[in-house]
């Protein structure tokens, strides 16, 4: 027995989709989707923060000052990390900020996220989603009576009516059934998908 996605319109009936329940009605696995969702956002880290050492900077190639006699403290080099312009004590080196996190993992984690939508009423269907114009205006009338400050569109492919309309609009993200990712799940207050995507979203899930 499958589960059904609400349409928008709760007097649209035609537009409610039955869902596999092994994708759309698992637990919530809260250590799992966090773990998923640190891996993402780890890995969009640049990483690319770099320092230079004491043997990196210019100078220092002769002591600054006699070891004795002078009244200053002693002082080897001028590469010296307490030197205004020697080298950094512990230098930041590029790195790799990615962890590891098999697909299997991954997928159960993007289930559990759906299957949460599913219950708290925030995954519904609406195959007339699409604009049929390139124009804001009306793409964002169709979208009035949603209560939601940040809604994610799934669709089984973006076409450019779509990405047109939806572009200039801050608070609306639109992205392909592929693509994903449990950031944009997790931060979404309503999420609204074609029944194409649906279909996509099982086929890639179960």
């Amino acid at each position: 027995m499958g589960l059904q996605v609400p349409a928008l319109n709760d007097q649209d009936t035609a537009g409610k989709v039955e869902v596999n329940e092994a994708v759309f009605g698992r637990d919530y696995n809260e250590t799992l989707i966090h773990q998923i969702v640190t891996r993402f956002l780890a890995a969009k880290r640049a990483g690319t923060k770099a320092q230079k050492t004491r043997s990196e900077v210019s100078g220092g190639g002769m002591k600054p000052w006699r070891q004795k006699g002078t009244g200053r403290a002693r002082s080897g080099s001028t590469r010296s990390p307490i030197w205004r312009t020697g080298g950094v004590a512990f230098a930041a080196r590029p790195r790799n900020y990615e962890q590891k996190l098999n697909k299997k993992m991954f997928r159960a984690g993007i289930r559990s996220i759906l299957s949460e939508l599913l219950r708290q009423d925030r995954l519904v269907v609406a195959n007339d989603i699409l604009p049929t114009s390139p124009k804001t205006k009306d793409f964002v009338a169709k979208l009035k009576g949603l209560d939601a400050r940040r809604i994610l569109i799934v669709v089984d492919s973006v076409d450019q009516n779509l990405a047109l309309a939806s572009r200039n609009v801050p608070y609306i993200e639109v992205v392909e059934a592929n693509n994903l990712n449990p950031v944009l799940l997790v931060s979404a207050e309503k999420v609204i998908a074609t029944s194409g995507a649906l279909k996509k979203i099982e086929e890639h899930l179960a």
